[in-house]
């Protein structure tokens, strides 16, 4: 009995070690996709195309798991600049975490590629 109860033990506390080292890469993988995502922006430099670009960041790196979406706003607190994001800019936020069609957001015209 004593065995079985060891070896359930162990089982356990090496399932946890996966988890949170598999939180982490997804993390680091979230983190990466909203970097993209705003390096992307950038370079389309597109008039009113900022919500796009939240919701598809946000997307990317919430269907990353939960260690992606904790990543993602972890790096999204870093890159704050004082009271600049509106309350427009955290719904698209929320769209794309929760899963929404980014192209929701999708300016005319924004090229394909993005």
């Amino acid at each position: 009995m004593k065995l079985i109860l060891a070896m359930l033990v162990l089982g356990l506390v090496v399932e946890a070690q996966a988890q949170r080292y598999r939180f982490s890469g997804q993390a680091i993988r979230g983190g990466n996709d909203m970097f993209r995502t705003y390096r992307d922006m950038r370079k389309a430099n597109w008039k009113d195309s900022d919500k796009y670009f939240h919701a598809r960041g946000n997307y990317d790196a919430a269907r990353r798991g939960p260690g992606g979406s904790d990543g993602r706003e972890a790096l999204q607190g870093l890159s704050r600049h004082g009271n600049s994001d509106s309350a427009a800019d955290r719904e698209a936020n929320r769209w794309g975490r929760n899963g929404g069609d980014p192209n929701h957001y999708r300016p005319r015209g924004l090229p394909k590629h993005y």
